[in-house]
């Protein structure tokens, strides 16, 4: 009897031996990837999310070329000597009749004559109200010297950058890194795990998911920066563009680490949890985590020591060191003394979240606190 009983443990220690750490990561990977591909919410909410980014990219470059374009009529005389910007659509008129005649109808938002008795020799017909565009460039200006002309305007551009590169990040490792949990969740309270341990090692079935779902994200983003590059040459940002390319390159390298660090945390809170009902206490500090370097970045995009501060704490050094590169407020060594912090809080995180995985994931029943789950 206990020959028969000691043969099949014997067989199946030989049947593990056969897989590898690297194919049993590939496998829970690979499976992970085709739940995901498989799913049509998913491929849907990519495929709109794609179409939304490039809509926005189009709708911007559009509004951009034709914000400011001021349909008027003038006279001969008048419209000869107007200056010559693309911000005026002018139509020739003969006399002052025809000008009405525009402007009444709506053809035109105001009309320009000859004034001998105005300041600036010329007269603006209106219906109702001079479109101030209109008043403003006409208007004789006093003569302007910016002691920083670079600067004109980086107040708006560092809020739409951080708003960009936020929402991505912060999307994406919600989007990838909650299923993660939940994953986890559902495999303890299905009693699976116990099934997946026996072939597959906690440690190995932990980097099988994140990397699957990293890969995944990572699929999405450069999708993203892919559909940026075809809407910025599509609209003739060019110039926007090539300023743009380096600090992509530097969001795509951190969102890698970035995402590393928090899908760990996310498969160690869900292994403190049997039921997904408990998930919260042990999911909101994660989700924190993800949020709040977002809005710090908004909200302090312009306060240069804050943002310098920013660029080497792991949670946020994804999105405020891309701005900096971007603006040029980085040196060139500093976005590789922050890779590496990160890459250190990376082993740190990923060996603790990998800890607290291992200890819990066979202890059902109560929330396990995090103290015991470290313990071991």
């Amino acid at each position: 009897m206990s020959t028969a009983t000691e043969t099949p443990a014997r067989h199946t220690v030989r049947r593990e031996a056969t897989l590898s750490p690297a194919q049993g990561v590939w496998l829970v990977a690979e499976r992970e990837i085709g739940g995901k591909l498989r799913s049509r919410s998913f491929l849907i909410s990519t495929a709109i999310l794609l179409i939304i980014a490039l809509g926005g990219i189009l709708w911007s470059g559009f509004q951009a070329s034709t914000a400011g374009t001021i349909e008027i009529a003038a006279t001969a005389d008048v419209a000869g000597n107007l200056p010559d910007v693309d911000a005026l659509e002018v139509t020739e008129v003969a006399d002052r009749a025809e000008a009405e005649a525009l402007v009444a109808d709506g053809t035109v938002e105001a009309a320009l004559l000859a004034d001998g008795d105005s300041p600036t020799g010329v007269r603006v017909l209106a219906e109702r109200e001079a479109p101030d565009a209109l008043v403003s460039l006409l208007s004789v200006a006093p003569t302007i010297e910016l002691l920083d002309p670079e600067a004109d305007g980086e107040g708006p551009m560092r809020y739409v950058l951080g708003l960009v590169f936020g929402i991505v990040f912060m999307m994406a490792a919600v989007s990838f890194g909650s299923p993660i949990t939940m994953s986890v969740i559902e495999e303890k309270q299905t009693r699976v795990i116990e099934i997946l341990l026996s072939a597959i090692p906690a440690r190995v079935m932990l980097a099988g998911k994140v990397l699957g779902n990293a890969m995944l994200a990572f699929g999405q983003i450069l999708l993203l920066i892919a559909v940026a590059v075809i809407g910025l040459v599509l609209t003739g940002q060019t110039e926007f563009l090539q300023g743009l390319g380096a600090p992509i390159v530097w969001f795509a390298v951190f969102f890698v680490f970035g995402f590393l660090l928090l899908a760990a945390m996310f498969a160690a809170a869900g292994s403190l949890v049997s039921r997904q009902e408990d998930s919260g206490p042990t999911l909101t500090p994660v989700m924190w985590l993800t949020m709040i370097p977002y809005f710090l970045v908004l909200f302090l995009g312009e306060n240069p020591v804050a943002m310098a501060v920013m660029s080497y704490v792991p949670f946020s050094a994804p999105v405020a060191m891309p701005i900096r590169l971007f603006f040029g407020d980085a040196l060139w060594w500093e976005p590789l003394v922050s890779l590496v912090i990160m890459l250190a809080s990376c082993v740190v995180v990923i060996a603790l979240g990998a800890k607290i995985y291992e200890n819990s994931l066979l202890r059902m029943g109560a929330r396990v606190k995090l103290s015991d789950a470290l313990r071991g």
